[in-house]
């Protein structure tokens, strides 16, 4: 069967060649289809098969899209780059639609898959060329974001914490030994179950986060005394500090795990990647608005309740 659709492939192949080489090498039936009008756009270049065409205009268009590397990879004359594309690209890709209809890989679920994220790609691209470039982002759009996000922008140095609570200096001490002992995170969790009173972080190893100096933490609602963040300030990332530090009435042992930099930007240092922040999430929305609109309109008939019943492969064995 591959071999019949080969040799069918080759004669269609051989055929417009030889109707390409007539066509193009023929005259003007009329000074009009010389022009740049509809009708010298519609002029058939090639015919491949019983239904497929490739025009002057599809021809002009392809070439058109080439950037200058692509076009000079075919030839360094108009006739070379026209060719070039007629028979390299655009008869390429008719015969090989052609062979793939004839073995029906249309209906193979791999290759109705590919189309369909093809499409999807096409789709998100045109949506793209309407919001225009990423410049045409206004200064008043770069503001608004810089200021809605200003901690990524302008942001004192911040301390990443594991701290353990202890009821009493005593306990503090003997904790602070066993993790000196052996100061790695499995360690240290360990411990933080066994004698942190604080319970929302004894389960996570202690840790409260990165901290600012005034004990703000960038988990949602955390804070916790400025002494414990300023001992671990004391320290190199890494390190625990090497005396309990007093926290309200209680003691804490102190682990610095690591920190970020202060950071200093201006709105005019941080546009570039501002606009780009904008402009894609401008995309987003329109993304989203198209989805919402065709699935009200197309979607129908969702039977949720069958994907219980679907049955997935074995990983190990695809």
């Amino acid at each position: 069967m591959l071999g019949r659709i080969l040799l069918l492939s080759l004669l269609a192949a051989l055929f417009v060649l030889m109707s390409s080489t007539a066509l193009m090498g023929s005259p003007s039936s009329s000074p009009a289809e010389d022009g740049s009008g509809p009708a010298r756009r519609a002029r058939v270049v090639a015919r491949v098969g019983a239904t497929e065409t490739v025009t002057v205009g599809e021809l002009e268009d392809r070439i058109a899209s080439l950037i200058p590397e692509q076009r000079a990879s075919f030839g360094d004359t108009e006739d070379a780059v026209g060719r070039g594309v007629l028979h390299g690209v655009a008869i390429r890709e008719r015969l090989l639609a052609l062979a793939a209809r004839a073995r029906h890989l249309e209906t193979d679920p791999a290759v109705m898959f590919a189309i369909d994220r093809a499409l999807s790609g096409a789709t998100v691209r045109a949506l793209r060329a309407t919001l225009g470039p990423r410049s045409d982002v206004s200064k008043e759009e770069v503001a608004k974001y810089y200021q809605a996000h200003i901690d990524r922008y302008d942001a004192p140095e911040r301390i990443q914490i594991w701290r353990i609570l202890c009821k009493s200096i005593e306990e503090a001490d003997a904790v602070l030994g066993s993790a000196l002992d052996a100061p790695t995170a499995a360690k240290f969790a360990e411990l933080a179950r066994e004698h942190s009173l604080d319970k929302a972080t004894r389960l996570r190893s202690g840790n409260l986060g990165f901290l600012t100096l005034d004990g703000v933490s960038t988990e949602p609602g955390l804070r916790v005394a400025p002494a414990v963040v300023r001992a671990a300030a004391a320290v190199h990332d890494g390190e625990l500090v090497p005396a309990p530090v007093r926290e309200d009435e209680y003691w804490a042992v102190v682990w610095r795990r690591g920190s970020v930099a202060a950071v200093r930007r201006s709105v005019d240092d941080a546009a570039p990647t501002i606009r780009d922040a904008v402009w894609a999430a401008h995309l987003k929305t329109r993304t989203d608005e198209l989805i919402a609109s065709l699935r009200a309109a197309r979607l129908r008939d969702e039977n949720a309740a069958l994907l219980d019943g679907v049955a997935l492969p074995d990983a190990e064995h695809p």
